[in-house]
């Protein structure tokens, strides 16, 4: 823990910030048309059941995500929350070490390993341990979790 804050520091960049809609095509129109915000990728994540967008804002990213389901999580989210913010994701540049060691702090982990995500090893933590906020890390690449779940570079979309 940091002595000053009180708080366990994340080492890492914003990656992107995360929203969730209804309408994938109709959010990209506006995120590009309205914000002149370019379009990197969409992408579908079948073991979400969800349709992805990665949008540039300076150095980080926005992504929105769209169910293709009406029983994913994301869908029970949009049901009982609405459209908006979903969630935050930091670049670790090893996401293995910072699990283990957020996990020593006590932090509620939803995942304990990282996982395959679209742009690379991905793991969330629990919205009780961050203030309300999902909160997701990815590894940076060149990581080490890149070659223990068999990714690619250009996996990354950029």
């Amino acid at each position: 823990m940091n002595e000053r804050s009180g708080k366990l520091p994340v080492h890492g960049r914003l990656h992107h910030v995360a929203t969730v809609v209804h309408d994938l095509d109709a959010a990209v129109r506006f995120h590009r048309e309205v914000l002149g915000l370019p379009l990197e990728q969409i992408a579908d994540v079948p073991s979400q059941e969800v349709r992805i967008a990665f949008l540039t804002a300076g150095e980080s990213k926005i992504e929105i995500v769209a169910p293709t389901t009406e029983t994913s999580g994301v869908a029970r989210y949009l049901a009982s929350r609405g459209e908006g913010f979903h969630h935050i994701c930091l670049e670790v540049a090893d996401i293995g070490a910072e699990l283990a060691r957020l996990a020593a702090a006590g932090v509620q982990l939803i995942n304990d390993a990282a996982v395959p995500g679209v742009e690379g090893p991905v793991a969330f933590l629990h919205p009780k341990s961050c203030s309300g906020v999902l909160v997701e890390l990815i590894e940076a690449p060149g990581g080490p979790a890149w070659s223990r779940l068999g990714l690619v570079e250009t996996q990354r979309g950029e």
